[in-house]
């Protein structure tokens, strides 16, 4: 079960956020999901996507997430990684600065039935914004 959860949470950061399918989406999220993430709790495939998905990708059009590593137990996966992308575009609230950034962060995901059904995001929203001011 580890290596096929390893799969899908591979296959979650590569098509929703390198290739940016947003089918993905609906495919891999759980309808029932939580997710407990630096901007706030999320449930289900549409608010993920409104709330997080879209205004990342309108403000970082060139976002690239690279997995580096991650480790598995049971329905678990905790995933290691880092983004970069320049801020080109109007999302999160404020204008294209032009600035490249770099996030480093770790995502704790718990799946049932080859869906995600839980998430925990660690990383620091705060610190982007104040860097693009």
């Amino acid at each position: 079960m580890s290596a096929a959860n390893v799969a899908l949470a591979r296959r979650w950061f590569e098509e929703v956020w390198n290739q940016r399918r947003v089918e993905t989406i609906d495919d891999l999220i759980a309808p029932e999901s939580l997710c407990l993430s630096p901007g706030g709790e999320l449930r289900g495939p549409a608010e993920f996507q409104a709330r997080v998905y879209e205004p990342f990708t309108s403000a970082f059009p060139d976002l690239r997430v690279t997995v580096e590593g991650t480790v598995a137990e049971r329905d678990e996966v905790v995933v290691r990684w880092t983004a970069t992308g320049t801020h080109s575009g109007p999302g999160l609230g404020l204008p294209a600065t032009g600035r490249a950034v770099f996030l480093r962060g770790m995502t704790w995901m718990q799946m049932a039935g080859g869906k995600l059904l839980a998430g925990w995001d660690c990383w620091n929203l705060r610190e982007l914004i104040e860097s693009l001011r």
